[in-house]
C-alpha cells in the first residue's frame, strides 16, 4: 500500500514592480505612490512575501481553510487590482413623485438628498474617507482603490434612500447602484 499524500494549500500571487508590500505581525500592507491599504491575516493562513511574490499557504486542508485560504487570496487579488485601477461603482438617481437634489459636501464628506419623497428633513449619507463621488446629474460615480470602502459607501448610500412603508411597484423612489467591478445591471 501507498503511503498517503499530504495535501496542503499553497498559492503563489505574483506583485508588480509599482506595488509594494510589507507584512507586520499579521498584517498585509500594500502601497502604490500615496495609496495604501491594510489588511489583516487569518490566523490559519501563513503569509510570505518574497520578492516579487505574495506566497499563501495553509497546513491543513478541510473545508473551513479551503473557504478561508479562498478569501484570502481574493482579498490580496482585489488589494493589488484595486492600487492598480480604481474599482468603480455606479449608482442611478430615480425619482417618480418627488423632484429630489443630490450633492455632495465636500467639506463634511457626505452625500445630502434633500426632497426625498417629499420629506421636508435632508437624507444624510456619511461617506468614508479615501472614496472619490462624482455627481452627474442622475447618476453618482464612486471610485477607491479600495473595493470594500468603495462598495460599503455604494450600499450606505442605496440604503438611506430606501422606500418604507409604501408600496415598493408605485413609489420607485431612491438611489440604486447600477454597475460595479464585474457586473452591469442594465
Amino acid at each position: 500500500m501507498a503511503p498517503e499524500k499530504i495535501q496542503e494549500l499553497r498559492e503563489e500571487i505574483k506583485i508588480p514592480e509599482s506595488i509594494t508590500a510589507e507584512l507586520v505581525e499579521k498584517e498585509l500592507t500594500m502601497k502604490k505612490g500615496n495609496n495604501e491599504i491594510r489588511r489583516k491575516i487569518h490566523p490559519v493562513i501563513n503569509l510570505k512575501i518574497d520578492r516579487d511574490k505574495i506566497i499563501l499557504d495553509c497546513g491543513r486542508v478541510r473545508k473551513t481553510e479551503k473557504k478561508i485560504f479562498g478569501s484570502m487570496k481574493a482579498h490580496i487579488r482585489n488589494m493589488i487590482n484595486g492600487l492598480e485601477e480604481p474599482f468603480k461603482y455606479k449608482l442611478q438617481i430615480s425619482n417618480v413623485h418627488f423632484p429630489m437634489t443630490v450633492t455632495h459636501n465636500k467639506e463634511k464628506n457626505e452625500i445630502v438628498v434633500k426632497n426625498f419623497l417629499g420629506e421636508k428633513t435632508d437624507r444624510i449619507v456619511k461617506l468614508i474617507r479615501g472614496v472619490d463621488v462624482n455627481i452627474n446629474r442622475d447618476i453618482i460615480e464612486l471610485k477607491c482603490y479600495d473595493r470594500e470602502k468603495a462598495g460599503q459607501c455604494a450600499a450606505n448610500i442605496e440604503k438611506r434612500t430606501r422606500v418604507r412603508n409604501k408600496d415598493r411597484r408605485i413609489f420607485q423612489d431612491g438611489i440604486f447602484i447600477i454597475e460595479k467591478p464585474g457586473r452591469n445591471f442594465l
